[in-house]
């Protein structure tokens, strides 16, 4: 795994520093070895193994050693071509000529993690992510597809962990921008990370983004006290807010607060109804804030629009030990939890909420055999977390991770451990350069 090079406390390290220092592994060592031995493409084989039979010189044997672009991380892969391309020939005279738009909207394309390597490049690529015209290319290109941070603390230091779904690779990134408080990783979204936790005795919350570097304290809440948080990115409209709900510990009844980064400021809302809830786990659909709740039996909803909550009575499934709620895309809520009074006999499922009938409806089951590679014990505890209709599981004994599609009905592992150490955090994250703090 390769790490970018550490940044200052300022909170814009990556985007100020003049060139970002690219290390790599004592494993990249053995690559180079590993592919030099194989010589170039128009040397004599000489070997005695090479003389044995008939040698076959037609391109479509002959080996090809593809690398993937190095980035944060990188990986060689050795297979074997049907062809060997010739190497195109690039003019610089007519490169160097290439638009500025044009140009923009190539490297806007381009994965984000793969921008910090390119910026090694010249003077022009080492300023990009300062060039408006490039983020507002970034801003308007699709996704580059969901990432899994991995948050945890190494002698007190942060560290941060991303795997990219669509490259499938693991990249390190350096959190030693952040400030040195007792905190802890509240989600993500549309780029951006949110934590909050404790400067002394004074309750913060913070937001930044991981690739930017760039961070800032939100303003102190009308009751500032550990609260359960979540924050949601409107992309169209630049903006994000952050809602805080019941205190942490679930003491007090204290009134909803919402942080509205357009005007800077938290407001004040209809304080939730006296219930039990079942976990502090939150799920944001449809500018709705779901959570379980035991007494009365079902879910409350807050809505964002009216700053009202409300209760559904959406009985949960017989015999269910632990659940989670996961948001989707369209509307669509899940439930994800195990069922079964013995370890034999226990199964995970997932559900989806019918908004018309209030019920949950079964759409998923976990098959047994990854139920019993990721949870070997009855009593393991699991994360569950989603987002686009995907859902993350991920076990804190086993340090294994399992992602389910629910459009494709596929179940498949993540590559590599999900859990650094025993008190990781993770969530699903949008690599943005575009997303603002502000």
């Amino acid at each position: 795994m390769v790490e970018i090079a550490e940044s200052s406390e300022s909170g814009s390290g990556l985007l100020n520093s003049p060139q970002v220092n690219i290390g790599s592994l004592p494993e990249e060592d053995s690559f180079h070895r590993q592919v030099s031995s194989f010589g170039s493409s128009g040397s004599r084989n000489t070997s005695p193994l090479g003389r044995i039979g008939s040698r076959n010189t037609s391109p479509s044997r002959q080996k090809v050693v593809k690398t993937k672009p190095r980035g944060l991380d990188e990986e060689t892969v050795t297979t074997f071509a049907k062809a060997v391309q010739p190497d195109v020939q690039m003019e610089d005279n007519i490169w160097a000529m290439l638009p500025e738009d044009l140009l923009n909207e190539i490297l806007a394309r381009v994965p984000p993690f793969m921008i910090f390597r390119l910026r090694s490049v010249c003077k022009r690529w080492n300023s990009i992510l300062q060039d408006h015209s490039f983020l507002k290319f970034h801003s308007q290109v699709p996704s580059h597809g969901p990432c899994l941070l991995t948050f945890w603390k190494n002698s007190q230091t942060p560290q941060c962990s991303v795997f990219s779904l669509p490259l499938k690779q693991w990249f390190r990134i350096p959190f030693t921008f952040l400030p040195q408080w007792a905190f802890w990783l509240v989600g993500s979204s549309g780029g951006l990370v949110c934590f909050s936790g404790l400067d002394g005795l004074t309750f913060k919350t913070l937001v930044c983004n991981p690739l930017t570097q760039t961070w800032r304290t939100l303003p102190s809440m009308h009751y500032n006290q550990q609260r359960q948080l979540i924050m949601v990115v409107d992309r169209k409209d630049r903006s994000f807010k952050v809602i805080a709900t019941s205190d942490i510990y679930g003491d007090k009844s204290l009134p909803t607060e919402v942080y509205d980064s357009k005007i800077d400021k938290w407001s004040l809302h209809q304080t939730m109804p006296a219930v039990n809830l079942c976990s502090s786990k939150m799920a944001f659909c449809d500018s709705r804030l779901y959570l379980e709740t035991l007494s009365p039996l079902g879910l409350m909803m807050y809505r964002l629009d009216t700053g009202q909550w409300e209760h559904i009575p959406a009985k949960f499934p017989r015999s269910l030990l632990d659940g989670y709620l996961v948001a989707g895309t369209h509307k669509r809520l899940f439930l994800v939890g195990r069922i079964g009074l013995y370890s034999t006999l226990q199964s995970m499922r997932i559900w989806e909420l019918d908004h018309a009938k209030v019920v949950w409806v079964e759409i998923s089951r976990m098959p047994p055999r990854y139920f019993r590679a990721l949870l070997r014990l009855s009593a393991e505890r699991f994360e569950c977390f989603g987002q686009d209709n995907l859902i993350c599981f991920t076990s804190w004994n086993q340090g294994k991770g399992l992602l389910y599609d629910v459009d494709k009905k596929v179940w498949s592992w993540i590559a590599g451990c999900a859990l650094q150490s025993y008190n990781s955090q993770v969530c699903f994250y949008e690599p943005r350069f575009d997303a603002s703090i502000y």
